[in-house]
This record gives structure tokens, C-alpha cells and sequence, in this order.
């Protein structure tokens, strides 16, 4: 018997569908305010190296709702919706919730040991998370890669670290791999922390 219980089958389970439209509501209010003069919006609550003195404990949460662009926010925001309905219909509400902030969290941790990193922002660590959280639970699953190629969920992840880490190591396109990396990282630790322990709380 699996250690978990679905909680039904619903594509846009509450935790989802808040995270949804909290980014939303950030990216938008963000584009706004800062439109009209509120420059320094980003730069409060995006994650800061602690290099540059700007560094506050507060962006290791808000940075995850901050996006660069509408691309940003829209592979983003697909990505969780595609593996994170399917995640927390499998676990439930509470212990998705404290899945995703950990991945989140532990980027931002992870992201700033990179020497030399300016602003990070985006929920692409925690959703790097949700990813290997799903091809850990459900690894025989296919996934579709650019809606044609079916692909082993297990092999789909594994692809994906790989080249976060090729990426990361050789090249500086500005892309936050090793938050990423975190990401998947503290998911791991986690999952294998349930495993070890059930009954758990969360």
C-alpha cells in the first residue's frame, strides 16, 4: 500500500490554483507599479547575493513569485499546472504546499553559494522540484517532449539535471542552473525524508 493517499482527481486542486494566481497577481502588479516609478520593487524582493549588501531573508520566500518576462511566467506556471495538479491530487494539499516552498526555499540557499550571481527570480527551482518529485512517484509515466515525442518520466528528469548541470557548469547565459539544481536537491532529501518516516506530518 502506498504511504500516501490521493485526494482525488481534481486539475486544479487549491494549492495549484492559488500559486497560479498569486504569480499572476505578482508579475502583473509588479509590471505596473514599477511602470509608474515603484523602481525598486524587484530589487526588494528578488533574491540578492549577499555580496551586494542587499541580501534579505524575506527573498528567499518573495523570489519565487517574482518573473522576468511573460515567457517566464507562462513555462513556469505551465509547468506546474501539467505535474503539480497531478502531484498534489496524489499527496494531498498540505504536504504539496510544504513540498514546493522546501524546492523553493532550498534554491534560493543553493543560488546564493553561486559566486558573482546578481538578482534571481522566478518559481523555477521549486517547479525543478515538482518535476523529480514526479518522475520519482510515477517513472514509467510518458511524457509527450514538445507535445510529440513520448518519454519516460524517469528519463525525462534525468535529461533535464543533466543539462542543467552541463549548462551550469559551462555556460553563463544567465540562467540560475544551480537554483535548479537546489531545487531538485532539497525535493530528494525530502521525498527520502518521507520515505524513511510515513507518518510524518507533513
Amino acid at each position: 500500500m502506498s504511504q500516501y493517499t490521493p485526494q482525488g482527481l481534481r486539475m486544479l486542486p487549491p494549492v495549484v490554483k492559488n500559486l497560479l494566481i498569486i504569480n499572476l497577481i505578482v508579475f502583473l502588479a509588479t509590471m505596473v507599479l514599477e511602470r509608474y516609478g515603484f523602481n525598486n520593487i524587484t530589487s526588494m524582493l528578488a533574491l540578492n547575493s549577499v555580496a551586494t549588501g542587499r541580501f534579505r531573508i524575506w527573498q528567499l520566500f518573495t523570489y519565487m513569485f517574482m518573473h522576468a518576462n511573460w515567457s517566464h511566467i507562462i513555462f513556469n506556471m505551465f509547468a506546474l499546472w501539467m505535474f503539480g495538479y497531478v502531484l498534489e491530487n496524489y499527496w494531498g494539499s498540505r504536504r504539496f504546499l510544504v513540498y514546493y516552498l522546501v524546492c523553493g526555499i532550498g534554491a534560493g540557499l543553493c543560488n546564493l553559494l553561486v559566486p558573482g550571481w546578481g538578482l534571481t527570480v522566478g518559481a523555477s527551482g521549486a517547479v525543478y522540484g515538482i518535476l523529480l518529485a514526479f518522475g520519482m512517484l510515477f517513472p514509467e509515466e510518458r511524457i509527450y517532449l514538445y507535445f510529440l515525442m513520448p518519454i519516460k518520466a524517469k528519463w525525462f528528469v534525468i535529461g533535464y539535471a543533466a543539462i542543467e548541470l552541463f549548462e551550469g557548469l559551462f555556460f553563463a547565459d544567465g540562467v540560475a542552473h544551480f537554483a535548479h539544481l537546489g531545487g531538485m536537491l532539497f525535493g530528494l532529501l525530502l521525498i527520502l525524508y518521507w520515505r524513511k518516516h510515513p507518518f510524518s506530518r507533513f
